[in-house]
Formats: structure tokens, sequence, C-alpha cells
């Protein structure tokens, strides 16, 4: 199987070590991985502050650009739920029914990285080893927008030395949403501080989640704390192994 890496603005600028992750996992497991060095952005930071013109043109850029991909794997379900959610939208409005086409019969090929595993390799336990006590988040789109439901905790289950502690109020946000944290920053602070409680609650040595951008925002709170905990995408757990542990790839 052939997978192209849409890597996503946030992890390309900031942590790029999750996409070596996900190259590290997926040909652990047998799949050929490509990565298009054009890609861009998705378009959603654009799409919710408003300019709606400049996110069409990313929608357009990233569906032409993977028209001929055999699957789409993108580690970020709050990107995912932007191309399947907002993209439909955004070509309605400016009446680009061929767009809108060669969308609807591309868009199955796109996967978030936990529904890629689990749904299309049938694939649960990928060999991780990572002896660490480890809490899950889970962020708004993945639980709201992409129902990923118990994909990450059947992924995390199967991980070797890792103890998964629950967290309290998983359905709570913790306040991040992209630009709602800069337009809303005591909102968003004060969701955050809720959040915080329920993290550092389970005495966990790691707090996970399958968007950095939560994890940035959970993670900064942390330091701020002067907290022993760490934040870390799903994927480097999932990459880890005993011959080649996380620790030594960091």
């Amino acid at each position: 199987m052939r997978a192209s890496l849409f890597i996503t603005c946030y992890n390309d600028t900031l942590y790029p070590e999750t996409g070596q992750a996900v190259v590290t996992l997926l040909e652990r497991l047998g799949v050929e991985v490509e990565f298009r060095p054009a890609q861009t952005c998705c378009g959603q930071m654009h799409a919710n502050t408003g300019f709606r013109s400049e996110a069409y043109s990313q929608a357009k850029r990233f569906v032409r650009m993977y028209q001929d991909a055999e699957t789409v794997v993108i580690p970020s379900s709050s990107c995912v739920a932007m191309i399947r959610d907002q993209y439909p939208g955004l070509f309605e409005e400016l009446g680009n029914e061929e767009l809108r086409r060669e969308f609807a019969s591309f868009l199955p090929r796109v996967y978030e990285l936990s529904e890629f595993l689990v749904d299309k390799l049938g694939v649960e336990d990928v060999g991780a080893y990572f002896p660490h006590r480890v809490t899950y988040h889970a962020s708004c789109h993945g639980l709201r927008a992409l129902h990923l439901g118990e994909r990450p905790f059947k992924l995390l289950a199967n991980v070797r030395g890792l103890e998964l502690v629950p967290l309290e109020n998983l359905d709570r946000c913790c306040g991040f949403g992209g630009t709602f944290s800069v337009k809303n920053a005591e909102v968003s602070s004060a969701m955050l501080s809720a959040k915080l409680i329920d993290v550092l609650t389970t005495r966990a040595e790691y707090c996970t989640a399958l968007d950095n951008s939560c994890l940035m925002h959970i993670g900064g709170a942390l330091h701020r704390q002067f907290a022993a905990m760490r934040t870390l995408h799903m994927a480097q757990i999932l990459a880890s192994t005993e011959a080649t542990p996380m620790e030594a790839t960091l």
C-alpha cells in the first residue's frame, strides 16, 4: 500500500519529529510513504477567521495535489475535520461544481492517522513499546467531528509497557481552538486551567493526543507550572520500539 503524508503546516514548522515518527511507524507496517514537498496548509485558519476565498484556494490546491493519491494520511484530526466538514461548503460557496465532484470522489481516501491504522490497515497492535504512565487527551475535532471513539484507546492498549491512565472529563475542551485562543484569550485560559487539573490528577508521565495543537496548549501550561509531565503526539509513542525507543530518537 502507498500512502501520501500530509504533514500539516503546524507539524511541519513546529513538530517535525511527529512527521518523522509517522514515516517510521508506517514503513514498519509495510506501507510505502511518499511526501509531496509542494503541500502547504489545509486552510483551516483562513476559514475560521473569515478569509473564505483564501481558504478556498488552499482547499483547491489540496484536492488537485492529492487527486491521484492512493491514500492520504494526516496526523491531525483538526485538519481532517476541516477537509471533511468545511471543504464542501467552500466549493459550494464559490460555485465550482467540477471541483466539488472531484473532492467527493477523493474524500474516502483521506484518513486521520488512527483511522488509517485501525480502519484501513486493520491493525491495533503496531508493535510499539513505551514503558511509561500515559494519559490521553481527546481533542474536540477527533471526539466530535471525526468520532474517533475507541480507535486511539485500542492502539494505546496494545503498546507494551504502557500504563494508560483514564483522564476525567474526557469530553472537556482544552481551550485552544486555534485562533479561538487568540480571539478569546481569557476564556481559553480558563478552559485550559480546568483541563490542567484533570491532566495533573492522573500523575502520568506523558499526556498524549492526536493533535499537536492541543498538546502545545496543554504543554505550555505544564511548563509554566514546572510540572514533570511531558506532552507527546501519539505517533511518537506508536513509533517507539524496544530496539529504537522513542527517547533515543528525540
